[in-house]
C-alpha cells in the first residue's frame, strides 16, 4: 500500500544556497549538499547517511550555532563556566544523573556502528563550522567534539520530557511534604534548584496541548492519506524543532522536525510513514527513602544487609559575574545507590529511580524509525523502548 503524505512540493524550493562539502578540509571528505527552500528550510542530499548527518549538523549551525554550543556546553558540565551559578546547578546534574558514566560505558557496545557513525558525522560538521567560524565559538574548550558528546545530549535531557525535574523537586524543601512508605516514596522532590532549573531549560516555553491529525486513505476525499504534525515548541531555544529533510543514497529519506544537536529527525515522514511526538505524565519516577545506618552516613539498608553508597566527589566551576572573566569552585558530592543517585535532604537520604536510566539507545531508536520502510520496521525500532 502507498502512503501519500502532505510535504512542501520540490516545485517551490528556489535554490538560495548550495554547499559541496567533499574535500572541503584537509582532513574531511563528506559527499552532500545542502539545498535551501523559499523559507529557508535545508533540504540535504548526501552520498552516505553519515554525508547527509554531517550536512545537517552544518546547516543547523548556519541558523542556530549559539544554541547547539548551549546543549554541547551543558552536556560538558561547563555552563557554569560560561553562564554562572545557576547554570552551574544543571551542570551538577549531569554528573549526579552518571551521564557519561553511561556513555562511556555502552556507546561501543549499546549503538550500531551505523547510529555511531551518524553520531561522529554529525561532531564532524560542528567541528567544521566552527574551525569555519572561529569568532562565534563560546568555548573553544569545548571542541573538538565527539560523537559521545551527541549521544550524551540525548542521555540528559530526556527524562526531563517526562518530568522528571518535577517528580523530585520537593526533597530539598525544609521537610517531606508528603507521607511515604518505608520502601518508596511516591514524591515530587529535588536539589531543589538544580532540577527546576534544568527542568525550565528544556521546557521553558512548552506549550500544552500539541496535537497531531491523522486522515486515513478510507476518508479522505482522494484516497490518500495525510499527517499534519503540530507540536508546540518555542520558535527558539533547546527546545525548538528545527525543520529539515534528510535523503542519502543509503535509503534515509525524512522530513520533519529535531532538536538542537539531533543528528536526526524526530518527528515527522518518509515515503512510507510518519509519526508524531507529544510531552505527557506518565508515572515514570520513583523517589526511594534509604534507611541509613546510625554508624556510618555512607551505608544504607538493602535486602537484608548494609551496602555502601558509591561516593565520588566533582568540583563545579562558575564564573562571578557576566562582567568577570574569575570563576569559582564549588565541590559537590555525588551519590549512587543500587537503586539509582542518591541526594541527601534535612529529611532524609532518597534514592531515584527513572525510566530509561542508562540507557543510551534513544538516538539508536530514532535513527531506526527514521529508516523504517514497513510499520512492522517501525514497530520493531519502536519495541527498543528506549524513547522513555
Amino acid at each position: 500500500m502507498s502512503i501519500r503524505l502532505m510535504r512542501r512540493s520540490f516545485v517551490l524550493i528556489a535554490v538560495f544556497s548550495a554547499f559541496s562539502f567533499a574535500a572541503i578540509a584537509e582532513d574531511l571528505t563528506r559527499d552532500v549538499k545542502i539545498l535551501r527552500d523559499t523559507w529557508g528550510v535545508p533540504h540535504i542530499f548526501g552520498k552516505t547517511d553519515a554525508d547527509t548527518a554531517f550536512g545537517l549538523a552544518y546547516a543547523h549551525c548556519e541558523d542556530d550555532f549559539t544554541t547547539i554550543q548551549g546543549a554541547l556546553i551543558a552536556g560538558r558540565s561547563l555552563g557554569g563556566v560560561h553562564g554562572g551559578p545557576d547554570a552551574a546547578a544543571i551542570d551538577y546534574l549531569v554528573h549526579l544523573l552518571g551521564v557519561w558514566d553511561s556513555v562511556n560505558a555502552k556507546y561501543d557496545t549499546d549503538l550500531s556502528p551505523e547510529t555511531r557513525a551518524i553520531c561522529e558525522a554529525y561532531a564532524e560538521g560542528v567541528n567544521l563550522y566552527a574551525k569555519k567560524h572561529m569568532n562565534q565559538v563560546l568555548m573553544p574548550e569545548v571542541l573538538p567534539i565527539t560523537g559521545k558528546d551527541i549521544v550524551a545530549g540525548f542521555v540528559f535531557k530526556a527524562p526531563f520530557f517526562f518530568g522528571l525535574d518535577n517528580a523530585v523537586r520537593e526533597l530539598f524543601g525544609e521537610e517531606r511534604k508528603r507521607e511515604v512508605s518505608e520502601k518508596r516514596a511516591a514524591l515530587d522532590f529535588a536539589d531543589g534548584e538544580a532540577f527546576a532549573m534544568a527542568g525550565d531549560y528544556f521546557r521553558k516555553q512548552m506549550e500544552l496541548g500539541s496535537n497531531t491529525l491523522g486522515v486515513s486513505r478510507t476518508r479522505s476525499a482522494d484516497g490518500g492519506t495525510y499527517l499534519a504534525i503540530n507540536s508546540h515548541q518555542p520558535y527558539t531555544g533547546p527546545v525548538a524543532w528545527y525543520e529539515a529533510q534528510l535523503h542519502s543514497e543509503q535509503g534515509w529519506d525524512m522530513y520533519g522536525g529535531l532538536f538542537p544537536g539531533m543528528p536526526v529527525i524526530g518527528h515527522g515522514h518518509n515515503a512510507h510513514l510518519g509519526w508524531a511526538h507529544t510531552v505527557n505524565a506518565p508515572d515514570l519516577v520513583d523517589i526511594y527513602v534509604l534507611k541509613m545506618n546510625p554508624d556510618n552516613p555512607n551505608q544504607y539498608w538493602f535486602d537484608g544487609k548494609w551496602l555502601d553508597l558509591e561516593v565520588k566527589t566533582v568540583t563545579l566551576k562558575a564564573k562571578l559575574s557576566d562582567k568577570s572573566a574569575m570563576t569559582m569552585n564549588v565541590r559537590r558530592e555525588v551519590l549512587r545507590s543500587v537503586q539509582g543517585p542518591v541526594v541527601r535532604a534535612k529529611h532524609g537520604v532518597y534514592a531515584i529511580r527513572y525510566a530509561g536510566m542508562g540507557d543510551i539507545r534513544q538516538v539508536e531508536q530514532w535513527f531506526r524509525m527514521n529508516k523504517a520502510n514497513t510499520l512492522e520496521e517501525w514497530m520493531d525500532a519502536v519495541s527498543l523502548q528506549a524513547i522513555a
